[in-house]
């Protein structure tokens, strides 16, 4: 098979409970622009292409024609279950029902148990699927440290059952990690959120690695398929940067390719998609060859310009001034 990456050749990350996880993985988000079953196509590609990790969540409506792809796969000896790393998210509806949640996961992904099971967003701000960016639930409320350590309790009851193998935070910020980190029993393995060139988020970063936190990357090419909601007249493009587009020459690559490496390099875990089989392919060789210098990556380091294309408005509460106020920007947690 051409388009086939030897999984024994990504990269792994070594996790703080001694899991290891693929140093790329495929996202599973297809917002608005893609069918369920496209989706499941692209994972059953990958699958194929020599792809080993997954990031799935029950709010991305998928989950159920996934499993049918991993359920195929197991079956026909493609790849066994322990040569996957599957991650999933516990969605903001259930955060009082963890387990119910953790066991639809596993039930509709066919999985018998998930590797990575996170907490989507660190409130229980619900909104509805495919809503506006003007939308607001009247039950929002801001963080809460009591609520959200209770949920995280039900997750590491998750462990204990052996449900799950780690626990996943996701779109935290320090405040809220310098609230809550002293309160777990098992320290979370890794933190999903926004990362690509424009959007290098480098405090919480450096928080996360300093703490043996795996920092996940999503959005690691800008996301210029997200949805129509989350676009804004003052993004920016990472893939048009001169600088980006001058490496992606220099490689002879698409300037997709230059995001990833510089992920991986970096030492966050990108989490890319495509439901084109030439792109994931790409996607998942280029973290195999051909590294970028110390000077390329320096020069990638100049590009941050604080510019979250993920800005949760749909999550305000009542009394929120902005969506500044979900990501406690003045070093507080927001009330």
């Amino acid at each position: 098979m051409s388009n086939y990456v030897e999984p024994g050749l990504v990269p792994k990350k070594k996790l703080n409970n001694g899991l290891e996880m693929p140093c790329v993985g495929m996202g599973t988000f297809g917002s608005d622009r893609f069918t369920p079953d496209e989706v499941s196509a692209a994972v059953a590609g990958a699958i194929r292409c020599g792809y080993r990790l997954f990031d799935c969540a029950a709010c991305y409506g998928n989950e159920d024609q996934i499993g049918k792809v991993f359920k195929a796969a197991f079956d026909e000896g493609v790849v066994e279950r322990k040569e996957l790393f599957i991650m999933t998210k516990v969605w903001n509806d259930m955060h009082r029902e963890v387990e119910k949640s953790c066991r639809k996961s596993i039930e509709d992904l066919q999985c018998d148990y998930i590797d990575l099971f996170y907490i989507h967003w660190p409130f229980p701000n619900y909104h509805a699927p495919h809503c506006s960016v003007d939308a607001r639930n009247p039950d929002s409320r801001p963080f809460s440290v009591d609520e959200f350590v209770d949920t995280y309790r039900q997750c590491e009851e998750l462990v204990e059952k052996g449900l799950i193998k780690a626990i996943g935070i996701s779109n935290m910020t320090i405040p809220k990690l310098e609230a809550v980190l002293p309160l777990l029993k098992i320290k979370p393995a890794a933190c999903e959120f926004e990362l690509h060139p424009c959007f290098q988020q480098q405090e919480i970063f450096d928080y996360l690695t300093e703490r043996e936190i795996q920092p996940v990357g999503y959005m690691p090419i800008g996301s210029p398929k997200r949805p129509e909601r989350d676009i804004c007249p003052e993004d920016i493009s990472d893939m048009e940067m001169p600088e980006i587009q001058a490496i992606a020459k220099a490689h002879g690559v698409h300037p997709a390719i230059i995001s990833l490496k510089w992920a991986v390099q970096r030492g966050q875990i990108p989490i890319p998609f495509s439901i084109h089989e030439k792109n994931y392919f790409g996607n998942l060789k280029c973290v195999t060859e051909d590294p970028l210098t110390k000077e390329e990556m320096e020069s990638i380091a100049t590009l941050d310009r604080n510019n979250r294309l993920v800005k949760g408005q749909v999550f305000l509460w009542e009394g929120a001034k902005d969506w500044h106020d979900l990501w406690d920007e003045d070093g507080v947690i927001v009330k």
